[in-house]
């Protein structure tokens, strides 16, 4: 690429921030002009990000800089809402919100910007023509790559889902079950069936079946490791497994981060990578699907940038092959 994309980021202390820096740090098409943090403006990036020392002098910044491309909203829910209130972007510069606040089809329009859903292995057009985006949650995201193609051919039972996610989940503040001597060896149903993704969930799968769906029951638990989602949904169905599996094969086909495994799957395969991992099994007229991700990467920062690839027209994969931490 001729000329570099030009990069903001507003928020980048916190978890999906500091990994959104790794992966910029080593893009061979983006540049980061400028990284913003209230509370930690004029230190060291390093000083807050550690393995990052020696690899950028960048400092924080107090300021708002216009001289960009895109501008990541790496903030908290209802942050990203607030900050758009409050600023005026320049129309040119892309935006790429990592919080919930523009999610929802009734919440996506602000200023004059009409926020897409930016989850490519179903809106890949629709990213690539647009000038917002708003990043899918962690475990929606999960859970969607397991469902999307059954309700793409109308196959949505009513869904029992169950997730364990690591401890980066929760963000960088701290809060009782979060402490180390609470989280190791340990863990912890939350939000039973009422998590905060099940709207965004139902909206995505409706709008890909053409009607609504069935129920999603979801209960989350916290798991004692840092990073990675482990998603289990069950649901009745009268396929096959070989015709699921070509099911999930050809939906899948032509999108390079989802990965369909005839072989149990575990959450070592993903960590640190920008893939999800899906697996299938059958008993009787129960399919179960397994799917697994990296929270901080397909399931915040990684998937960003995938976004900001097609945005600007750049191969999808680029600045995103990276390594699993297998062992």
């Amino acid at each position: 690429m001729k000329n570099k994309i030009r990069v903001g980021i507003i928020g980048g202390a916190g978890y999906t921030g500091g990994e959104l820096i790794r992966i910029l740090l080593n893009h061979p098409s983006a540049e980061i002009i400028y990284i913003h943090s209230k509370s930690n403006a004029g230190k060291d990036i390093h000083s807050v990000h550690q393995d990052l020392l020696g690899q950028t002098q960048m400092k924080f910044s107090h300021e708002i800089g216009h001289n960009i491309d895109v501008l990541f909203l790496c903030v908290g829910h209802g942050d990203s809402l607030k900050f758009m209130e409050e600023n005026d972007i320049p129309k040119p510069t892309k935006i790429i919100s990592l919080s919930q606040d523009f999610r929802l089809k009734e919440n996506s329009v602000i200023k004059g910007r009409k926020f897409i859903y930016g989850l490519p292995e179903i809106n890949r057009e629709a990213i690539k023509k647009s000038h917002n985006i708003s990043n899918p949650g962690c475990f929606a995201s999960s859970i969607e790559f397991g469902l999307l193609p059954l309700a793409k051919k109308n196959l949505l039972t009513d869904v029992y889902s169950t997730g364990i996610t690591g401890s980066t989940g929760a963000g960088q503040s701290k809060s009782e079950t979060s402490h180390f001597s609470w989280r190791e060896n340990n863990v912890q149903a939350y939000k039973s069936l009422k998590h905060q993704h099940v709207n965004e969930i139902n909206e995505t799968l409706t709008s890909v079946s053409g009607k609504g769906v069935p129920s999603i029951h979801f209960v989350p638990w916290r798991g004692d490791f840092t990073r990675g989602i482990f998603i289990t949904s069950q649901l009745k169905c009268s396929e096959t497994l070989p015709e699921l599996y070509d099911l999930y094969a050809k939906f899948y086909a032509g999108h390079p981060f989802i990965k369909i495994s005839h072989e149990p799957i575990f959450l070592k395969q993903v960590v640190n990578t920008n893939n999800c991992f899906i697996n299938l099994e059958q008993v009787g007229d129960i399919v179960v699907i397994h799917s697994a991700i990296d929270n901080l990467l397909k399931g915040a920062s990684g998937q960003a940038v995938q976004n900001m690839n097609l945005m600007f027209g750049i191969e999808e994969t680029e600045g995103l092959k990276l390594k699993a931490n297998y062992f």
